[in-house]
């Protein structure tokens, strides 16, 4: 597997667990653990994670106006 086969890899992952995260409805230190190591990871590969934040205040204005 190449680095950014790898990488990807990792990218899917914690988008994954982002997902997971959003629609938890009370604390799972199981998760947050898996996102802090996650990010971590990719951290080190030269990748920002800021970009695979959900903009929540976005999805919550759409659902409004429907």
């Amino acid at each position: 597997m190449s680095f950014e086969e790898l990488k990807q890899v990792v990218i899917d992952n914690y988008i994954n667990l982002i997902r997971i995260k959003r629609y938890q409805k009370e604390v799972n230190p199981e998760l947050e653990y898996q996102l802090k190591t996650q990010k971590n990871k990719l951290h080190q590969m030269g990748v920002n994670t800021d970009d695979f934040l959900y903009e929540d205040n976005n999805n919550n204005s759409n659902s409004n106006n429907n």
